[in-house]
């Protein structure tokens, strides 16, 4: 098989949020989306800025997560709330480490 076989181009994939108390505090689950495939600077810088710095790593979460047109949820001006931040945080590490094994 030749690797160009394997290349396409990233879709858009939907990943909810259901941590209960997150649920129960804005009163719904929290949907948002992110490409299915990402570059692995992406991948590094993600890894990197887990352990260290937060400015890095919302800016890095600015490009991720976003509306179900591709559009980034936050902005210079709009962020989301800390404890919803981080869960998107662990859910997209979550679900692209999936992708790492099943791609």
């Amino acid at each position: 098989m030749k690797l160009k076989d394997l290349s396409k181009e990233p879709q858009l994939i939907k990943i909810l949020i259901t941590k209960e108390d997150l649920v129960e505090k804005y009163g719904d689950e929290l949907e948002f989306f992110v490409y299915d495939r990402q570059s692995l600077d992406t991948f590094t810088k993600l890894a990197n800025a887990k352990e260290g710095d937060m400015t890095e790593m919302t800016d890095l979460l600015k490009q991720m997560i976003l509306d179900e047109e591709g559009n980034p949820v936050m902005t210079d001006k709009e962020v989301l709330p800390m404890d919803v931040m981080m869960e998107s945080l662990r859910l997209v590490s979550e679900e692209l480490g999936k992708s790492l094994t099943t791609q």
